[in-house]
């Protein structure tokens, strides 16, 4: 506030303290201020930041003399010694005793946030009533200024020092009467002249007293205690008196006699300012002062028009400029002036915007022709001379005329719409809004929008959408009203609903669950054909339709073809058809078909695919091409087993659309054939030649365990096809005389040659190999089928070569030579079994109950080679196969070191075709008893195999080594989980029945009794042939009726393998 521009304190350079620059005051309970007034009677100002309030006392500057009075006469004592004792801030008085002494005091509490503020000589005291912080500073306004001057009288006669120079604060001001406010420069022009009038009565005084020196002194410069007088203490700045003799003081010229006793003569006055500059500073002032009144007149009289001449805008905006620089304080002329001249500009800007819009043809914000006239009277009120009133006249006059133009033009019928518009176009460059442009705006809508929807309806013209609609819709509903456009708009909403209404059937047509026949979506296409209008939903029904009927005639195609469709076809056409959102009748036959297919499918894999196979079925039912390749076969099935490779079309080098011929499916299976064999045959020479392994040393050894690991020691097998060697505990090795256990009704023993000591690779034996039987009761239930599948085909192509095969084995089982040879592995069969039974003979297992007799082909072939199979077992089809026990090892162990060979004397004309037949027989994926018949008459013409024979028993020790401590909780256990896995099982199969009937429902599918009876008979038939047990020795065969009057006669006594090692060894006498 001190510096303001209409603070006195501002024009002081000096920074002083407490006055310019504010004070912090920290109080504290009871800490209390002395009466006093502010330096110089200036006015105060205090603002408590915060802290406990702050009590005051006042007394008003008009009994500041009377409370001076009142406490000399009090503490006269006090007085006498200090006269300026109330400037020292050290007198405390109760307010009560002034107010005794007729004093008026007045009380205050100042709290936080809170502003004092003292006046000119406004005596004032108090305390703080807690922890407080506040801050004062002063400041001087105009009116302070004779307060001023009388305060530094009053310092006079007290003697006490002042702060600044008052006469250097006035004349300082006065130097730049511009810069000062209007206010201010009259204060300072009356002071001023008081200043000159009595600094001229002191220098004429100093004059009459004869002195005559003088010199001029820059009183500014010097510091306040160089030009002080010695007498009354006052700063001295217009003039001082000074003597050459006594330089170190001087005085003011109120006091010339108290400087020294000096003559005059040597006395001399030092001045600041000659008699005639002070006149002109004072003039300057004046004029200051008074231009605010000069100006007040010109603006008088330039806005009431006085003389009855109006000023020109520039005149005017002249005078407001001057106010702005001279800085004449805010008043009505002013304000006054400034609205005048800004409705001025504001029509000024009004009339050129108008004026050039019209001469550039562009739109610009309009006038009313209401506001245009009001412009005209305002451009004529206003009190200066406005240049564009011709313009506006001229404007005015257009706009009149165009009325009359639009008024004849709107009463037209009918109405001209080119004539309309161009009145429109006209009416907008005017720039001025009339109420018949409107009008004619409206009439121009109407017809703008009538012939949009005459367009939309056309019908020869594109059909619009329902958003367009809706949209012409929404515009007609803006557009004024009119007959025509009512009518127009009534017709539109009445196709608008109608059109929705066909929408909304396309849709439930297009996402209900219970889909619709092409009939009736042709009936509801064919309906909403007749509406005007692009409807999306009847577009998506129209091109579902277009494409179940392209589907439709897919199926005709493929069903009236010269061969079945394939799966993969129908399965394609299925999922299609039921992505379509039209009920299809063929869909459930194709449906029925691909579910017939499927269950054959899955019928077939479980007929031949092992637990967990790593081969599909395709893979199995083809020949192996890369049979030649020992790398690429084994590789290839490590992949498998790793899941690294799923293909079935790259057996044959067949693409998916080969599969779909059956022509190149079977010309590839043939080529596959005669490929199998001749690399099965590479690969035996391959792996004969390779070194066979020791227990001591695997060096030289090539072969390549399943494993990945070289085959090597005692516990080596040798593929009885492939002639590679594998870890006997990596593989499925064979168990010697594999049977029911023992009992005192069972068959005797089989002759070594018949052991179960052949072996076949997981590489070369790749799938269950079920018996032609069950084969041929899949084949059966392929051709009901109306559908094509790679397996099937693959599988008759299996199937014709495995009865190819059997009919040659069969032919050369039923030659003489072959024939006289079993008969005498009959003879030597039936000398075994009429051996007696030494009481000191072990008992050995019983014949395998796989080598029963079966019904089908094998009963054929005991019709054509009579004496083939002779009886020898009395073990029924259903008991079970168990391995051989501890104390059966220890029999056949002491047994191998007397077993000798050949018992057959096999001519190689003989053996060459035989193991031909045995080789392609073995490749094929399918058992058959003539298989096993060759392979006995192989193994009676050639010595006993014993280390093979070591070699199985070793690994069914090391079997049963584990499991000997075990074996009861072991069995425990096993009939646990066999419990558990046939009660999962049921349930499991009780929830697939129910899933698949469920399905069947949902999807509409329902198999016919005939099939579902066919279905159950081909399963009854595969389980049976299934749980048939496997056949390895047809040629000790006997029929299942013989085998029943066994069972049900008494038992009979174990046979003894004795008297055969008798024949063998006579001279030995028992084992």
């Amino acid at each position: 506030m001190p510096v303001l521009d209409q603070s006195v304190l501002c024009h002081i350079n000096a920074d002083i303290s407490g006055m310019k620059v504010p004070w912090l005051y920290v109080g504290m309970v009871f800490s209390a201020f002395c009466w006093h007034i502010e330096d110089h009677w200036s006015y105060s100002i205090n603002y408590l930041h915060w802290g406990e309030p702050k009590t005051w006392y006042g007394v008003p500057s008009l009994a500041a003399e009377q409370l001076e009075e009142v406490m000399k006469r009090l503490t006269p004592e006090l007085f006498d010694s200090q006269p300026d004792l109330l400037h020292q801030l050290v007198t405390l008085m109760n307010p009560n005793t002034l107010m005794s002494h007729g004093i008026p005091v007045v009380r205050t509490n100042q709290c936080a946030g809170e502003f004092v503020i003292t006046f000119p000589r406004a005596y004032h005291s108090g305390f703080n009533q807690g922890y407080n912080f506040a801050e004062a500073v002063n400041f001087c306004t105009a009116d302070w200024l004779p307060t001023g001057r009388q305060c530094i009288e009053h310092y006079r006669r007290l003697r006490r020092y002042c702060v600044f120079s008052h006469e250097e604060l006035i004349c300082k001001m006065a130097a730049f009467p511009e810069k000062l406010d209007l206010n201010l420069a009259v204060a300072v022009h009356k002071e001023m002249f008081i200043m000159v009038q009595e600094e001229r009565r002191l220098r004429k005084a100093l004059l009459e007293k004869g002195i005559t020196e003088a010199e001029r002194e820059a009183f500014e410069l010097l510091p306040d205690d160089e030009r002080q007088c010695i007498k009354c203490k006052t700063t001295c700045f217009l003039s001082a008196l000074a003597c050459y003799d006594c330089p170190d003081g001087l005085v003011c010229l109120s006091h010339i006699n108290d400087l020294c006793k000096c003559s005059s003569s040597r006395q001399y006055l030092r001045y600041r300012y000659t008699l005639d500059e002070l006149p002109a500073m004072l003039h300057k002032l004046k004029v200051r002062a008074e231009s605010f009144d000069n100006w007040a007149n010109k603006v008088r009289v330039a806005l009431e028009v006085e003389d009855g001449q109006k000023r020109s805008f520039e005149e005017l905006r002249a005078l407001e400029s001057e106010a702005r620089e001279r800085r004449f304080p805010n008043n009505e002329l002013l304000q006054r002036l400034r609205n005048c001249l800004n409705e001025a500009e504001a029509c000024v800007s009004q009339v050129l915007g108008l004026i050039s819009g019209q001469e550039a043809r562009i739109e610009t914000p309009q006038l009313t022709l209401t506001e245009l006239r009001v412009l005209l009277e305002q451009m004529g009120s206003l009190p200066c001379a406005m240049h564009h009133i011709g313009d506006v006249k001229d404007v005015l006059e257009q706009v009149e005329a165009y009325q009359i133009e639009a008024r004849e033009a709107l009463t037209l019928l009918p109405p001209s719409v080119g004539l309309l518009r161009s009145l429109l176009e006209r009416g907008q460059q005017l720039g001025v809004r009339v109420p018949e442009a409107h009008q004619l705006q409206q009439q121009v809508e109407q017809a703008q929008w009538l012939d949009e929807v005459k367009q939309a309806l056309a019908p020869s013209g594109q059909r619009g959408s329902l958003v367009i609609m809706q949209g012409l819709l929404v515009t007609g509903a803006k557009v004024a009203s009119s007959p025509s456009v009512d009518k127009a708009r009534a017709e539109l909403q009445e196709l608008l609903t109608i059109a929705k209404r066909w929408e909304e059937k396309a849709h439930f047509c297009l996402e209900a669950r219970q889909k619709h026949p092409p009939a009736t979506l042709e009936a509801i296409i064919r309906e909403a054909e007749n509406i005007p209008v692009h409807l999306p939903n009847i577009q998506a029904l129209k091109d579902a339709l277009a494409k179940a009927q392209a589907w439709i005639a897919d199926v005709d195609e493929i069903q009236n073809g010269d061969h079945y469709p394939c799966l993969d076809d129908l399965e394609g056409l299925v999922a299609i058809g039921r992505d379509l959102p039209v009920g299809l009748e063929e869909l459930r036959q194709l449906e029925l078909q691909v579910l017939t297919a499927h269950s054959w499918r899955e019928k077939a894999s479980k007929t031949f695919l092992k637990k967990n196979s790593c081969y599909t079925l395709l893979e199995v039912l083809c020949p192996c091409v890369n049979a030649g390749s020992d790398s690429s076969k084994r590789s290839r099935w490590i992949g498998k087993e790793l899941g690294l490779y799923r293909s079935d079309t790259e057996l044959l080098g067949l693409t998916a659309q080969d599969l779909r011929d059956p022509g190149s499916l079977i010309v590839a299976f043939k080529e596959g054939e005669q490929k199998e064999k001749e690399g099965i045959l590479h690969l035996r020479r391959t792996n004969s030649a390779k070194s066979r392994p020791l227990a001591s040393s695997t060096t030289s050894a090539t072969s390549i365990c399943v494993c990945g690991q070289v085959p090597a020691g005692v516990g080596t097998l040798q593929c009885d096809l492939c002639q590679d060697w594998f870890h006997g505990q990596c593989v499925s090795a064979p168990r010697l005389l594999s049977s029911s256990r023992p009992s005192p009704t069972s068959s005797p023993l089989l002759a070594w040659w018949e052991w179960d000591t052949k072996f076949l690779c997981p590489l070369c034996m790749r799938s269950r190999r079920p018996r032609l039987e069950t084969i041929l009761a899949l084949l059966v239930a392929l051709q009901r089928l109306p559908v094509r599948l790679p397996e099937g085909e693959a599988l008759q192509c299996l199937t014709e070569r495995a009865i190819v095969w059997q009919g040659r084995a069969r032919q050369a089982l039923a030659s003489e030579d072959v024939t006289a040879l079993l008969g005498q592995l009959g003879e030597l069969r039936q000398q075994l079994q009429s051996e007696p039974r030494g009481k000191e003979a072990p008992a050995y297992p019983s014949v395998p109950a796989s080598h029963l007799l079966r019904e089908g082909s094998g009963k054929d072939m005991h019709k054509q080679v009579p004496g083939l199979l002779p009886n020898v077992d009395g073990v029924t089809s259903h008991e079970k196969v168990v391995p051989l026990q501890r104390s059966d090892l220890e029999v056949l162990s002491s047994l191998l070191p007397h077993l000798t060979g050949p018992v057959l004397d096999l001519p190689e004309a003989t053996r060459a075709p035989l193991e031909e037949l045995m080789l392609e027989g073995d490749l094929l994926e399918v058992t058959l008893d003539e298989n096993h018949s060759i392979w006995q008459l192989l193994q009676a013409g050639q010595p006993p195999d014993l280390e093979r024979i070591h070699t199985l028993m070793e690994l069914e020790k090391h079997e049963h080594k584990g499991n000997r401590t075990r074996s009861r909780t072991l069995e425990k256990r096993r009939r646990r989980q066999q419990q558990q896995t046939d009660l999962g099982r049921q349930s499991k199969d009780l929830v697939q029945e129910e899933l698949q009937s469920k399905k069947a429902r949902s999807s509409g599918i329902k198999l016919e009794e005939g099939q579902e009876e066919r279905f159950e008979e081909e399963t009854d038939s595969e389980n049976i042939f299934l749980t048939s047990p496997t056949d390895h020795s047809p040629n000790l065969k006997v029929n299942q009726n013989s085998l029943q009057q066994k069972d049900s006669g008494p038992t009979a006594p174990l046979p003894s393998l004795t008297p055969f090692l008798y024949q063998s060894y006579p001279q030995q006498e028992e084992l």
